[in-house]
């Protein structure tokens, strides 16, 4: 049961049809239907912090609330965008006021992602109390943008987009109420397209249709009249969610697979999309350092310099310096073979810690430690023959040597692999 009456006719339509019970809320059922995790949650009888994330317009604030209802618990709501410390220290205030009259306080955290480190810890010890049950909301994915500290506390549910089914029976929900006239099937079609899986994006171009049809007296919305009063249909791409995470994705991975054209594409869409380009760009340099690394050590100066043009001719003359790049990274050989070598390196020195530098291969810039033995039978390998000290050890101690960086047959790596196979015969020799 809701706590709160009824919204009035003249709030918003997404206020009017917000759902005021859990049987009313369309779609998210792998969350809500019988036996899943909220549904679960919610007949526990016990509220626990949780984080909501998915794209806008799917229900996050919503269910919150509906939380608080079954609860019957107080219900504050703080923006991570607009509020601070000052509205975290006013909410254990009235927190506190509930927990003296035998109440439960869900405080709600919208764009939690946006909280700032402060106060992320000044919210810490009052979920760990148990003063509230914190419910944050976000488009982005928490395990990259909210304190470790915090998440560890607080259960993940990821919400899905809408589907046509479920935006068409809000629709239909819509006028059921006689907040909208009757709509044309290829209309409500291109609605639920131009909607994409974001209820609150539906039900306000719904009020706004409904508003123009009023004026001009129209009793049904029709295609031809939509496009006329909608116009070119608004591309949906949000620069700080999850759909800009799977386009870059989707840029990464076809440069990768050396497929010019799709990567073309991908990096049109994110431009059309609007995002930054000096944010490509970035990833320009990552993708030559890590994808094609020195089978083509070329790609990171060319990398470089289209960042550079960029910033000297901006948008939109500029962007062909990127989109030059991303071909040649496309089409160029490609080697993680120093990403990967990086890495094992790393994963090695942590599980190993610290082992102390050879004696031949210490400073010894003074007296001491040349008595000390510092330096003592280093091999100079510019005074060996061919500028290689054959046999010298450069790891520590008792160390098997490791084998991090494997060339691959690709590129400038055929040569570097021959260049490596020859040192190691030279060593083997020696031994």
């Amino acid at each position: 049961m809701s706590s709160k009456a009824p919204p009035s006719a003249t709030a918003p339509l997404a206020e009017r049809l917000r759902p005021r019970t859990l049987g009313e809320v369309i779609g998210q059922q792998h969350l809500l239907g019988e036996g899943m995790p909220l549904r679960i949650a919610f007949e526990s009888g016990q509220p626990h912090s949780c984080i909501l994330w998915g794209p806008p317009g799917t229900g996050k604030t919503t269910i919150a609330r509906l939380m608080a209802d079954a609860f019957e618990a107080q219900f504050l709501t703080i923006s991570a965008v607009l509020g601070g410390v000052k509205d975290i220290r006013e909410a254990v205030e009235q927190a506190l006021i509930a927990q003296g009259q035998g109440r439960r306080t869900i405080v709600f955290v919208d764009e939690v992602h946006r909280f700032n480190k402060s106060q992320q810890d000044a919210f810490l010890a009052h979920v760990e109390s148990g003063l509230f049950t914190f419910i944050g909301a976000t488009t982005e994915n928490p395990s990259f943008e909210v304190n470790s500290a915090l998440l560890s506390r607080a259960a993940v549910y990821v919400l899905q987009p809408l589907t046509e089914e479920d935006l068409k029976q809000i629709a239909q929900r819509a006028q059921a109420i006689d907040a909208v006239p009757a709509i044309e099937e290829a209309a409500l079609a291109r609605l639920i397209a131009y909607a994409d899986g974001d209820a609150r994006r539906l039900l306000n171009t719904l009020e706004t249709l409904a508003v123009a049809a009023t004026k001009e007296k129209r009793p049904q919305i029709d295609d031809a009249w939509l496009l006329k009063v909608l116009g070119e249909r608004m591309r949906r791409y949000d620069k700080g969610g999850e759909q800009f995470y799977d386009t870059i994705s989707a840029l990464h991975k076809s440069m990768r697979g050396s497929d010019p054209d799709a990567t073309l594409y991908w990096f049109v869409r994110m431009l059309d999309g609007g995002a930054d380009p000096r944010y490509i760009a970035r990833r320009m340099i990552r993708m030559a350092m890590e994808d094609v690394g020195l089978a083509d050590p070329r790609a990171l100066r060319i990398a470089l310099d289209a960042a550079d043009v960029y910033e000297r001719l901006g948008t939109p003359e500029g962007e062909l310096a990127l989109a030059e790049c991303l071909v040649y990274l496309a089409i160029a050989p490609k080697s993680n073979a120093v990403y990967t070598a990086y890495n094992e390196a790393r994963a090695l020195v942590r599980k190993e810690g610290t082992r102390p530098v050879p004696l031949h291969l210490r400073n010894a810039p003074t007296k001491l430690m040349k008595d000390l033995g510092y330096g003592k039978e280093y091999r100079y390998a510019h005074d060996e023959e061919g500028g290689f000290a054959a046999g010298e050890t450069y790891f520590p101690d008792g160390m098997p040597p490791p084998r991090f960086y494997r060339p691959v047959e690709r590129g400038l790596e055929i040569r570097i692999a021959d260049k490596l196979r020859e040192l190691r015969a030279l060593n083997t020799k020696k031994d």
